[in-house]
């Protein structure tokens, strides 16, 4: 009856720690490394859940609290740290690499999404790749090789002037030339995808010439492979993402 009791007062503890983490836990998108927040967001998560592991593995065996806490600990700590960390060291690099080519590097929960404005890519309705926007591509392919072990989503968008099936069509092409090139630099093809959103989803508005210049632009999302084991901080670690 007592251990019944205390796995349920484990069980809402738990839960309560991981109600702390979900909502969007990486705060300061902006900040241009996530060291300056004072803690990495590997080390704040992988925490919560090593203390939330801690409890559960002290409520398993009376005789053995202490040896049980210190499993638990170890077990939720790594799942909660392994694709954290991952995206951690990729997203720092990222920014580095990103430095002065235009291109804006955010971090949204999980992912990873690289902005890329019209400014940079093409032309005014052209599919063709500017000369201006090699050298950040050049910089993400380095980083995809690197960092093998991403799903890629690579998205074209545009303003809303013009009609909206020229618009889909021009976006999907300007997308598909993104992806074409970084395959052949070298990014691996089968977890990359490419497609054109035209002019949903607008980042301004669609009234004023800079509005229109902020929509038109290229978005890169990286984020874990679904079914993908990603090691932890401590060789041996392992999460496998859902």
């Amino acid at each position: 009856m007592f251990t019944k009791q205390r796995l349920i007062i484990v069980a809402s503890a738990v839960a309560l720690l991981s109600g702390c983490a979900s909502p969007n836990p990486y705060d300061n998108q902006g900040q241009a490394d996530s060291g300056s927040t004072g803690m990495s967001k590997t080390a704040k998560y992988g925490g919560l859940g090593a203390l939330a592991g801690a409890l559960a593995g002290a409520a398993i065996d009376h005789n053995s609290r202490g040896k049980g806490a210190l499993i638990g600990a170890a077990v939720v700590g790594a799942s909660a740290a392994g694709y954290g960390y991952y995206a951690d060291q990729q997203e720092k690099k990222l920014r580095a690499s990103m430095a002065n080519t235009g291109v804006e590097v955010q971090r949204e929960g999980d992912q990873i999404k690289l902005i890329m404005p019209g400014n940079i890519t093409f032309a005014t309705d052209s599919a063709n790749i500017a000369s201006s926007f090699y050298q950040p591509l050049n910089n993400l392919a380095g980083s995809l090789k690197e960092f093998n072990q991403n799903q890629i989503e690579i998205v074209g968008y545009t303003d809303s002037t013009g009609s909206r099936q020229h618009n889909m069509d021009l976006s999907q092409r300007r997308a598909q030339s993104v992806a074409t090139y970084l395959t052949s630099q070298g990014v691996s093809g089968a977890n990359l995808s490419a497609r054109g959103a035209g002019p949903d989803n607008p980042v301004a508005s669609n009234g004023d010439v800079n509005g229109r210049a902020q929509n038109r632009r290229v978005e890169v999302n990286l984020k874990a492979i679904p079914g993908q084991q990603y090691g932890g901080q401590q060789q041996g670690n392992v999460q496998q993402y859902p």
